[in-house]
């Protein structure tokens, strides 16, 4: 298994785009999170293999209706146990 971190920039906050990169998750069989982060983008951290994660970046990129994507970023990052079961919308602020 690896693990992402998928940073994605542009109107990407207010238009469902967490809720639609956890359907894009759950439907790939990959675990993780999505968040809104404070500078307008949202971060994705995924875990799974490396076809789905690749299949996750092509759908980051294209986000539901209505939002306008510019970027998205990738990292390498470690597969962290605690989010290993499941996809879930974490809210830091």
């Amino acid at each position: 298994m690896r693990a992402r971190r998928f940073f994605v920039s542009g109107l990407v906050q207010g238009v469902g785009y967490r809720f639609f990169a956890q359907r894009a998750a759950v439907g790939h069989g990959l675990c993780g999170y999505a968040k809104n982060l404070r500078d307008g983008r949202v971060e994705v951290y995924a875990i799974g293999d490396a076809a789905a994660l690749a299949a996750m970046r092509s759908d980051l990129a294209r986000g539901p209706v209505g939002a306008e994507i510019t970027d998205v970023a990738e990292q390498e990052a470690a597969a962290e146990p605690r989010y290993a079961s499941g996809f879930v919308i974490e809210h830091d602020w």
